[in-house]
């Protein structure tokens, strides 16, 4: 998305200001309204690396369903819940990751092993190595 340009910016100062009391909005000072307005022009929570939203119209359905994902850095501030759940999140990755890891680690092992002809229990296979060398 583009930024929003200066006059821009002050159109929705004004807009917001319009939408309070006359009084109140008459008592701000020029020094708060650029505020106002400096406050509204760094507004870049709408700029995400990833921004995909896709809708789902079904037919004989008086809805329509969306989908949002994005991906970006995250500017706001986290809530307990949030700070845990995101924590939660984190171990579960490095746990996926880590069992991913190992599981390679066993699979190149059993290939090594294979390779020089080592044979710890005869007759048996698990077919990994007929199905490697069949690759290549």
């Amino acid at each position: 998305m583009a930024r929003n340009n200066k006059s821009d910016d002050s159109s929705k100062v004004n807009q917001l200001l319009s939408g309070m009391d006359k009084s109140v909005a008459e008592s701000f000072t020029y020094k708060q309204r650029k505020a106002l307005q400096k406050s509204i022009s760094t507004q870049d929570w709408r700029s995400h690396n990833v921004d995909f939203r896709p809708t789902l119209a079904l037919p004989f359905l008086p809805w329509s369903f969306y989908i949002v994902f994005l991906v970006g850095i995250n500017r706001r501030g986290l809530t307990h819940t949030e700070r845990f759940i995101a924590f939660a999140m984190f171990l579960l990755f490095i746990f996926v990751f880590g069992l991913a890891m190992i599981g390679c680690v066993f699979l190149l092992i059993y290939l090594l092993k294979s390779w020089l002809g080592i044979d710890i229990f005869p007759n048996e296979s698990l077919g990994i190595w007929d199905a490697f060398k069949n690759l290549f």
